[in-house]
């Protein structure tokens, strides 16, 4: 038997993993822009000049159709422009409409619900949680986090699950032990974005870098950090600290750079929130949790990376 549209759609999703905003971005497009160009489609129109991107795939593009749908929520800052895949997934889809308008089941209208429909999906997305289980250290429980984060983006679409957790958990920390408005926040894709910035986060003389896979490129920055008179500062995952640890050493930085593992980094600063008390641990968790998710909502289009809390 012959399958539909809709299934048709749905086999491509998942075996093509368009499930995020910038193949979102790209699907949404692509789609309302083949109602203008007609089928079948050649990928070339829909590359830019510099071949380095998908020309008219910018945030106004996908908002415009979204707007028609009752949807005001910004899906992706750069309409999914800046992904790196945007072009390959651009050409994918180009290929299957085609396809589907080869065999005589595309339907525009229906196709462009049907990524509406994703994208609402996606807004109401599961976010990450933590059990509060007075049995586990709270190392743990931080652990479990950054490993619900980092299963997620093995089995997801490339996005950086693992990085923009750890981003937002060091900013909802040192906001928490600062107080907010001492430093900006950004989003994920914007701290990861090579740029003039100092660090991940500049709290006095202080560049703070957070990342999940240290590189030769951040330890360069460490030591342009040193040559302007800051003092660097790398968090990173248990498994990036030693990885870290050796390539500052190889640049003669080690005794210079404070390298600090996440887990510890932000544990032993609830436990003292909390004095060292069972019922403090628990309010001082939700504290911690609470500015997280509001640095989500003011800088991030992807509610999945909330944090709930489960009792």
């Amino acid at each position: 038997m012959q399958k539909n549209l809709r299934d048709l759609l749905e086999e491509f999703t998942s075996s093509n993993k368009f499930i995020g905003k910038g193949p979102l971005s790209v699907a949404i497009v692509i789609t309302r822009r083949s109602k203008d160009y007609g089928l079948p489609l050649s990928p070339e129109d829909f590359i830019t000049e510099g071949k380095g991107q998908v020309s008219g795939l910018g945030v106004s593009a996908v908002q415009s159709v979204l707007k028609e749908y009752g949807i005001e929520r910004t899906l992706a800052a750069e309409g999914g422009r800046t992904s790196r895949n945007s072009l390959e997934n651009m050409r994918k889809y180009v290929d299957f409409l085609n396809d589907l308008h080869k065999n005589g089941v595309f339907d525009q209208k229906e196709t462009e619900k049907f990524w509406v429909e994703k994208v609402q999906a996606f807004f109401a997305g599961k976010p990450f949680s933590i059990k509060m289980d007075s049995s586990r250290s709270l190392r743990y429980i931080i652990r479990d986090l950054i490993e619900q984060a980092t299963e997620r983006q093995r089995t997801g679409q490339g996005v950086s699950y693992a990085g923009a957790v750890l981003q937002h958990l060091v900013g909802a920390k040192l906001d928490c032990a600062l107080g907010e408005g001492n430093f900006n926040h950004n989003s994920f894709s914007t701290a990861d974005a090579p740029g003039q910035r100092s660090g991940d986060f500049l709290v006095g003389d202080v560049a703070i870098h957070v990342t999940t896979s240290p590189g030769e490129a951040v330890i360069k920055q460490c030591k342009e950090n040193l040559d302007n008179d800051l003092k660097p500062v790398l968090v990173t995952t248990r498994k990036g600290l030693a990885v870290a640890e050796g390539l500052a050493e190889n640049q003669e930085i080690g005794q210079r750079v404070d390298i600090f593992e996440i887990e510890q980094f932000v544990a032993l600063n609830v436990l003292e929130w909390a004095k060292f008390a069972a019922k403090g641990r628990r309010i001082s968790i939700e504290k911690l949790v609470n500015r997280y998710n509001e640095i989500v909502y003011l800088h991030e289009t992807d509610p999945s990376l909330r944090i709930e809390i489960k009792k």
